[in-house]
């Protein structure tokens, strides 16, 4: 049998939920069997919800997006994506962003791909638990330096802001990547934190990577809000051109269109222009029938419809996932230890599996009992980010578990059923 190392390639292993689809494939799970519960994949339900404009459902293709478009996007939708941060959190600030503060990419990955190789020589603080696909984005570009700050459980899986410029100065960081909305935790920096951590990046010259694709997954305790905006860091940038802030995020997971590959970047000039230029070698630029579409979905009052629906739908299955795994041992240490009034974000819940009986006490084997179940849950210690695997040892997030509430209810309440059964014939 020959291998990748046969034709002079290596033979990468499959990362974080595509290891999982891979595994829960040689037990009979195929995308989109009703019988199965896809809580591991990081997706969005794409139909019609409660609330929500309809689906766009049909594309009239102009001749002329036959051709090939702009590498950094077609002008029409980057002044979309631009007006939308202006909207939402800029209104009456001197600087504003424009087209030219905005590159558009094939997907969240291709945007941090662009990104990465556009950086030139730098020290990049990185967080875990934090997104899989950082790990080898931080392995494959040898102009990063990785440096790792470790978030525990008796810190809430969080970063002070004071934590945060401690860090800068002792490790002498350039960059510092993060998710916000945190992917996996569902941890939030907002309000008067997220400001701090702008302000720290202003005073220290640090360039925040600020990936917010799941910017309208907030929920707050006191229901969700009906405004329309999500929690980003342009509410506090000043100068849009000098202020070292580049936010990632796109129409994957906020607007629930996955299947378009449609990401964004928006930042200073300087940054996008060089983004641009290493896209034309990467990827060669977006698709440009899709980002017409988009304008569609960026319309201010169908965007504000759609952020609404989403945040009213997905509390409601955030706090039925919560409820029935709790009451079967689960632990959720995000919440227990959440500061009073802090919000919580994305469509996942971080659960602690190590008071659960042995043989589904840890997230691996959680993960593979759940397949029994017909059902796909991610392991907490795929997030414990490792590029390199520099760190050695067992990851301290073995016994985590990451759900995702993302399945339409019906299904996702008979995976939660399947699992609570499991669970209890375990014990």
């Amino acid at each position: 049998m020959t291998t990748p190392a046969t034709f002079g390639f290596r033979d990468l292993p499959f990362m974080g939920v595509i290891h999982v689809n891979n595994e829960a494939m040689k037990a009979g799970w195929r995308m989109g069997d009703p019988e199965w519960s896809n809580l591991g994949q990081g997706q969005p339900e794409v139909g019609d919800i409660q609330g929500a404009p309809p689906r766009i459902r049909s594309l009239d293709i102009d001749p002329a997006d036959h051709a090939y478009g702009p590498v950094e996007g077609l002008p029409e939708y980057r002044e979309a994506v631009a007006a939308h941060y202006n909207r939402l959190y800029r209104r009456g600030k001197a600087s504003q962003y424009t087209a030219e503060n905005v590159c558009i990419a094939p997907g969240g990955r291709a945007a941090l791909t662009r990104l990465a190789a556009a950086m030139d020589r730098v020290r990049m603080g990185y967080f875990t638990p934090d997104y899989t696909a950082y790990e080898d984005m931080l392995t494959t570009f040898a102009t990063i330096e990785p440096v790792h700050i470790e978030l525990t459980e008796a810190q809430g899986f969080r970063a002070s802001p004071d934590e945060l410029e401690r860090r800068i100065e002792r490790d002498r960081l350039g960059a510092v990547l993060i998710s916000n909305p945190c992917n996996p935790t569902g941890v939030v920096v907002a309000g008067d934190e997220l400001r701090a951590w702008v302000e720290t990046a202003r005073r220290t010259r640090c360039t925040l990577l600020m990936d917010e694709f799941y910017s309208h997954f907030v929920y707050h305790a006191d229901g969700p809000s009906q405004t329309g905006r999500g929690i980003s860091a342009a509410e506090f940038v000043d100068d849009v051109n000098e202020d070292p802030v580049v936010i990632i995020d796109g129409l994957t997971k906020c607007f629930r269109y996955p299947g378009w590959r449609s990401g964004w970047v928006v930042g200073p000039k300087a940054v996008i222009r060089a983004m641009t230029a290493a896209g034309s070698f990467l990827d060669g630029g977006p698709s440009r029938p899709m980002q017409r579409l988009g304008i569609q979905a960026l319309k201010p009052e169908r965007a504000d419809q759609e952020t609404n629906a989403v945040r009213s739908v997905f509390a409601g299955k955030q706090q039925t996932t919560f409820n029935m795994l709790r009451e079967v041992g689960v632990r959720f240490p995000v919440v227990e230890r959440a500061p009073a009034g802090a919000p919580s974000g994305t469509f996942y819940l971080w659960g602690d599996v190590s008071g659960l009986p042995a043989s589904i006490n840890t997230g691996e084997r959680f993960m593979r009992a759940g397949f029994s179940a017909r059902v796909l849950t991610v392991p907490g210690e795929f997030f414990d980010v490792n590029p390199g695997k520099r760190r050695a040892g067992p990851s301290p997030l073995a016994s985590c578990v990451r759900f995702s509430f993302g399945p339409p209810r019906a299904n996702l309440e008979a995976g939660l059923s399947r699992l609570v059964a499991m669970i209890k014939a375990a014990k």
